[in-house]
């Protein structure tokens, strides 16, 4: 798990915590190519860590095709969808072409038109999006965000092989989950008029969203594997306490004064959404090792032994006793 999907997700459970929500952990592997059993233990292996439990689930879009299904058959029933024929060699190249002559790479809407439909041609269904007029998302964060309706794409919701797509599934689970609050990267701002228009072609009602900044490295281009570890489970695998990497992880996009350390019951009360910033969180290695040296001075010896035991171990160092590793570290 990313430390960006980390840090998404305790904003998600602390605003839960503070309101006495429902933390809901949805795993959303609608693309079945990247979605693998080892990357869902990732998920949960790491929440769990971090203390970040969870009310309902872990619900899966991937045993759920069904549900989406029965939405998408409806709206193409009552004419918001229509069937695209376009292959993907075409698809490509109508979006090479719109970007030679400087255009969005949206996909022109060929088949909106279309009058002479392929007999027996695999299609996509895609959401017959307005063509005038705009689309505003309220956001928590940043205020009310306005849409250019002729910029938004005609979204495919169910592919050619009959899987439906996020945007649909997110929607659907919105509204069938009693989902109030959507907190995530603002790089889903994008997704979100067109998920909108979505609800109200479904008559759902929507959910308020937040969209929280990035976290960049040091240099300020985005967090990759260049600025150092990116995932929760390398952090715990190099020696990081599960409450630090919470206490820095929420000091990223979010803060209350000057207050740097904060127990996990100070988390739940103070945070809101209110005090979420709006530009790019900098994610500091020497921040991140200065706030898990406190917490490393602050744990008592017992449980600091325990903690050190598996790490000597894996360097092949020999500990006679627990009394004797807490002598050890009493003197560190």
């Amino acid at each position: 798990m990313h430390i960006g999907g980390a840090r998404t997700a305790l904003f998600n459970y602390l605003f839960a915590r503070h309101h006495g929500g429902q933390f809901v952990l949805r795993i959303e592997d609608t693309d079945q190519e990247r979605s693998t059993d080892e990357s869902v233990r990732g998920i949960l292996d790491a929440l769990t860590w971090l203390g970040l439990d969870w009310d309902e689930g872990p619900f899966f879009q991937s045993e759920r095709f069904h549900i989406y299904r029965e939405h998408a058959e409806r709206l193409e029933r009552e004419g918001n969808l229509y069937r695209c024929y376009c292959t993907p060699e075409e698809l490509e190249t109508k979006r090479k072409d719109a970007m030679a002559a400087g255009r969005s790479p949206m996909y022109d809407r060929t088949c909106r038109r279309r009058t002479d439909v392929p007999v027996g041609a695999p299609y996509a269904l895609r959401f017959m999006a307005p063509l005038d007029g705009e689309t505003t998302v309220p956001d928590l964060v940043k205020g009310v965000v306005h849409f250019d309706n002729r910029e938004l794409d005609d979204l495919i919701v169910v592919r050619s092989d009959g899987t439906p797509t996020y945007n649909l599934c997110a929607v659907v689970d919105d509204a069938l989950m009693s989902i109030s609050h959507v907190i995530r990267g603002e790089d889903h701002l994008t997704n979100t008029p067109k998920q909108i228009q979505l609800y109200r072609a479904l008559g759902f009602a929507e959910p308020q969203f937040a969209h929280i900044p990035l976290i960049m490295g040091v240099d300020r281009a985005r967090l990759s594997k260049r600025h150092g570890a990116t995932s929760v489970t390398a952090y715990r695998d190099m020696g990081y306490l599960p409450h630090a990497v919470v206490n820095y992880l929420v000091r990223l996009g979010w803060s209350h004064g000057d207050e740097e350390i904060f127990t996990r019951a100070e988390l739940i009360e103070k945070f809101s959404l209110e005090n979420v910033g709006t530009s790019a969180a900098i994610f500091n290695p020497e921040k991140a090792e200065w706030v898990n040296f406190h917490y490393l001075k602050a744990l008592p010896l017992p449980e600091l032994a325990t903690a050190a035991k598996p790490f000597l171990a894996a360097k092949g160092y020999s500990v006679p006793d627990d009394d004797w590793l807490q002598r050890m570290g009493a003197t560190l």
